[in-house]
């Protein structure tokens, strides 16, 4: 029998929690080609499909390290489906019983890719929006069942919306990824909110290294509490954000602006990722970049300014409609 071939073991991940974080950064120039720059993060990477891998991965750790969780034990938690999603593949890897509460609004694919990956998914009905739409309402609703297991068991609650070590993953991991890769030349950072544990990490850690820098949340249209608004539309398509409240983690003094984006904003440029730079990627991300162009158009920052933001999930989360699926490009 031949020998096994010489392989340099630093090439050789030891499991998916090593795939998680280090996502490339891409330019969108075929999509915008001026003025400035979008650099665009290439979440939708992460081995859950989504951002929320990293925070998942940094509270599980947390919670074992300081013995709020212990090995083997189960875990439970609320989400919108990303969160269930990264939280499923760091259980399977750590051999944790994981179960989900998801409204029946988010879309089933999420629920699919949770139990692929062993967790049990618990479909709560909606009690406000519609598929595809989830309001605050509909996730309290999830979060009220959730809570009755909680109380019943006694097993740990990752509690994404409160837990401040959503917030420090981003500090620790993707700040000072953005920053090492755009070589300390970012103008500018627009991020979406859901838990804010991207938005006010990545933002705190940019503002550190260079005090200039200008960050601002993305708000659905109709639903801009952050920007002090009253809301006139709690239904909208960018799951998993714009819940109609402040979120608990969100961070002031780390923001330096809000940008809203319509419906058929998110969707008009979630399409045009696709057919201009050939990335299939969700609402909130269409979202994101939506709001970036609308920035660098307005003309607020220098003419030569780069623009970070999120692609924070795949596309293949979603059921497209039919209005969404256009050969044209317009």
């Amino acid at each position: 029998m031949a020998p096994a071939p010489r392989v340099e073991t630093n090439e050789i991940k030891s499991s998916a929690l090593e795939l998680i974080g280090n996502t490339p950064l891409v330019a969108l120039d075929r999509l915008h080609p001026g003025p400035g720059r979008i650099l665009a993060k290439c979440e939708f990477m992460n081995p859950g499909g989504s951002i929320k891998d990293r925070s998942s991965l940094y509270m599980i750790n947390a919670a074992l390290r300081n013995g709020e969780l212990k090995p083997g034990n189960p875990i439970l938690e609320v989400t919108s489906g990303n969160q269930g999603c990264g939280l499923a593949v760091v259980a399977a890897v750590k051999d944790h019983p994981l179960t989900i509460y998801m409204s029946a609004g988010n879309s089933e694919q999420r629920a699919i890719q949770m139990e692929a990956c062993g967790a049990k998914c618990i479909r709560v009905p909606q009690v406000e929006g519609v598929y595809g739409k989830v309001t605050y309402a509909d996730v309290q609703a999830a979060e009220e069942e959730c809570l009755k297991t909680v109380e019943k068991t006694g097993h740990f609650l990752v509690n994404q919306f409160y837990n401040e070590a959503n917030v420090q993953a981003h500090y620790e991991m993707t700040g000072p990824e953005i920053w090492r890769q755009t070589g300390g030349h970012v103008d500018a950072f627009v991020a979406t909110a859901g838990t804010s544990g991207t938005f006010s990490g990545t933002s705190k850690y940019l503002k550190e290294k260079n005090p200039a820098l200008k960050a601002y949340i993305v708000e659905p249209e109709g639903a801009e509490v952050i920007a002090g608004k009253p809301v006139w539309k709690a239904c909208h398509k960018l799951q998993g954000s714009g819940y109609g409240v402040v979120p608990a983690l969100f961070k002031y003094d780390v923001m330096d602006g809000t940008l809203s984006v319509s419906d058929e904003e998110a969707v008009q440029y979630k399409r045009l990722l696709g057919v201009k730079e050939g990335l299939y990627v969700g609402y909130t991300s269409g979202a994101n970049v939506a709001a970036a162009v609308k920035l660098l158009q307005a003309g607020c920052l220098p003419e030569h300014a780069w623009v970070v933001t999120m692609l924070n999930d795949t596309g293949l989360k979603y059921s497209p409609t039919p209005d969404e699926v256009k050969s044209d490009d317009s």
